[in-house]
């Protein structure tokens, strides 16, 4: 079962946490092992979750 709340995550990276997770698991690892390096993975590239644009106008 996922940890955490992830409805904070835009849909592509929820895609891409589901291509990683395939990936591992077709490496060998373990449903919760494969979802645990697919999320951290995720979050290393984009710091997690929706990010909140800003725009700077002078």
């Amino acid at each position: 079962m996922g940890r955490g709340d992830k409805s904070s995550y835009t849909d592509k990276q929820k895609r891409q946490a589901r291509h990683i997770e395939q990936s591992e698991r077709e490496a060998g690892r373990d449903k919760e092992e494969a979802e645990r390096i697919a999320w951290a993975t995720v979050n290393k590239q984009d710091g997690g979750g929706k990010k909140k644009s800003s725009s700077s106008s002078s």
